[in-house]
């Protein structure tokens, strides 16, 4: 009986996620899902409690603190995330999620990477909120978030050609800032131009978007280092 060693290389599977980044996306999926089958009037009341609303804080700040007290005005800052317009929105998120998630998440292990995910999705809350203080338009989706994991992402992906002690690539490298300018101009177009917006009353986030993505650029830093022996875990 003769003996053959297979020397070809082996194959990646497809679909290699940590596990953390494939639930983050299941409960997107589910709760867009919810929503949908929800459609009507309960629908509707959970965009006007659980989506982000700059008129809402506007009032608050000006009548006074709503019956709910301060809990009702911090919720949305997270639930926000877990909202989305349509199948599209959820769809681009999770795909955009899927490229980026899981390298920030093995490098900063299961806990720390969905504090990260929500630290960016807040902090990209805060600058829509502070740029649109007062308006009307609610505001759902986690590409604020997702924004942040991009940066983060590329300043780890362009960490291999550094040799700094944190692995990552400097903010000011020339691949990090090509990309940000890139990134940067894109949604600026986007957003003043509103491209592949059709009525009048949909407003693309792309201030949340920079938000979200200048957040990831600037903790990535500071998460990696508190990881300590997370930075080689599995989500």
């Amino acid at each position: 009986m003769a003996f053959f060693q297979d020397n070809r290389p082996s194959r990646e599977p497809f679909l290699n996620a940590p596990p953390t980044v494939l639930w983050l996306i299941g409960l997107l999926l589910a709760t867009h899902a919810l929503r949908v089958f929800l459609a009507g009037s309960l629908s509707e009341d959970i965009l006007v409690e659980y989506a982000l609303t700059p008129s809402r804080y506007a009032a608050a700040l000006a009548q006074g603190m709503p019956a709910d007290g301060a809990l009702g005005l911090l919720v949305p800052f997270i639930t926000y995330m877990f909202l989305h317009a349509d199948l599209t929105h959820v769809g681009l998120n999770s795909l955009w999620l899927l490229v980026f998630g899981p390298i920030v998440a093995r490098r900063l292990g299961p806990l720390k990477f969905l504090l990260f995910f929500l630290s960016c999705g807040i902090l990209a809350a805060l600058l829509h909120l502070a740029v649109y203080w007062g308006s009307p338009v609610a505001v759902v989706g986690a590409s604020g978030a997702v924004s942040g994991l991009m940066a983060a992402g590329m300043r780890i992906l362009y960490g291999r050609f550094y040799a700094g002690a944190d692995g990552l690539a400097p903010i000011f490298s020339k691949p990090i800032m090509s990309f940000s300018a890139v990134w940067i101009v894109a949604n600026i177009v986007s957003g003043i131009l509103r491209l592949g917006v059709s009525d009048d009353l949909t407003l693309i986030a792309w201030v949340a978007h920079l938000g979200g993505y200048f957040a990831g650029l600037f903790m990535i830093g500071p998460f990696s280092r508190r990881a300590g022996a997370g930075l080689n875990s599995s989500a």
